[in-house]
């Protein structure tokens, strides 16, 4: 078995990437589900959150409100940094109870995680190599407005609280850039399907450069909420 990082920013389009990997055969780990799990009511990280942020963060059910939350860290950078403080290391726990099971197989497993670069990269995880989906920000902002009905401004703020282009690029084994079409991204994902493939077989963290459509990143290229 080896895990393969897949990363972006918000608006990227790395959740559509990850489904078209796992039509291919791959095994997709969603560390953005693994935040909510990792927050669900009797939890000690829903209690920190609690304690850090008060409770009325809490819905009437006792579950997180993720909309209140997200309006607290969303303008407040400190808050985020804290949030993430407490919900990255449970998550990281959850996913290392997943890969521990998936241990025995051969097969290839992509682990979604939105905010890698925020989380510690490689390091904070047992992966094999890291995928980068890229796309401009005033891109990403337009799919957002465009695709999930956002407020510009919130749209925007999102955007902007991520980790920027050149950190998530810097982490990149493999780059897929997402500006264009969905065909032309499925084009790219078989690509670096190709790659994953071959890294599985070499059993090693770093690639060779690749076709046009993606790139190997031994070069300079130039979640709960």
């Amino acid at each position: 078995m080896i895990a393969v990082g897949l990363t972006g920013g918000i608006g990227s389009g790395k959740s559509t990437a990850a489904a078209m990997l796992a039509g291919k055969g791959a095994t997709v780990i969603d560390t953005d589900a693994l935040a909510r799990e990792a927050v669900e009511p009797g939890t000690a990280a829903l209690a920190a959150v609690v304690e850090r942020f008060g409770p009325e963060v809490l819905a009437a059910d006792g579950r997180l409100d993720r909309a209140k939350l997200a309006s607290i860290v969303f303008r407040d950078e400190k808050a985020r940094a804290d949030l993430e403080a407490i919900v990255h290391p449970a998550v990281a726990v959850l996913l290392g109870e997943r890969l521990d099971a998936l241990s025995g197989s051969d097969g290839i497993v992509v682990v979604e995680i939105p905010l890698l670069a925020e989380a510690g990269g490689r390091a904070a995880y047992r992966l094999g190599g890291v995928v980068v989906v890229d796309a401009p920000s005033d891109l990403a902002v337009s799919r957002l407005v465009a695709g999930r009905a956002m407020d510009p401004a919130d749209a925007l703020r999102r955007v902007a609280a991520q980790a920027s282009q050149a950190q998530r690029l810097a982490l990149a084994d493999y780059v897929i850039s997402n500006t264009g079409s969905l065909e032309e991204l499925s084009a790219m994902v078989d690509r670096a399907w190709d790659w994953m493939q071959d890294l599985a077989s070499r059993k090693r963290p770093r690639a060779e450069p690749q076709p046009p459509g993606g790139w190997s990143a031994g070069h300079d290229p130039g979640g709960v909420l």
